[in-house]
């Protein structure tokens, strides 16, 4: 039991390390505003989750967040609190749904409602919470990221109108990137991840 629970922490401490790597990878797009970037560092978070349960997700997330911060966190950890969150919400969600039958299909239509969910999320934590935050703590108007967001799209004109036609959609095409990369990786990392399973499956038989 002890010796299960160290290979599991091993696992979760060297997905969070991956993780915490993989958000120095950042990629804008001309679709949004230049603080809006991709990465993928959600992606090791999703493998864990679906191979060790949605709690060493959710510690995935927590230690990559925690890394980066303590590295410097140039938003005051808003960032990484935002960060955080919409990723524990695709995380739990899409692996909670896969743990109730690991097919491809559960598979997908986890990962397809974990995206829409964390979207939804994003969505309502920068109109209540995120946005202001900036605003309050880093003197960031958020008339000023109104604006950058105007120059993209002439569409956006106040708060709500940058949280539907940025927010939003930044996240959906996010997640489907996420989706698809996990999809693809997944069978082929999982066995390592299983393998203390295995293991145990396999004395248990032959003895």
């Amino acid at each position: 039991m002890r010796n299960g629970r160290l290979n599991k922490l091993v696992k979760v401490s060297l997905l969070g390390v991956i993780a915490f790597i993989l958000m120095f990878v950042e990629v804008a797009t001309p679709l949004f505003p230049s603080f809006l970037k991709i990465d993928i560092s959600d992606l090791p978070a999703l493998v864990g989750a679906f191979a060790l349960g949605p709690m060493a997700g959710i510690a995935i997330e927590f230690l990559k967040n925690l890394l980066h911060g303590l590295c410097g966190s140039s938003t005051a950890f808003i960032g990484e609190l935002a960060n955080f969150a919409v990723g524990s919400v695709v995380v739990v969600v899409a692996s909670c749904i896969y743990g109730q039958s690991k097919t491809r299909k559960t598979a997908v239509v986890g990962l397809v409602i974990g995206t829409i969910a964390m979207s939804l999320v994003a969505s309502v934590l920068n109109y209540f919470i995120l946005l202001p935050l900036y605003e309050k703590v880093l003197h960031f108007p958020i008339s000023a990221i109104v604006a950058m967001g105007n120059k993209i799209n002439p569409n956006i004109k106040d708060l709500n109108s940058f949280v539907v036609l940025a927010i939003l959609p930044f996240n959906l095409i996010k997640g489907v990137i996420l989706s698809g990369l996990t999809f693809a990786i997944y069978k082929s990392v999982s066995p390592i991840l299983y393998e203390e399973r295995n293991r145990k499956t396999e004395f248990v038989k032959n003895n």
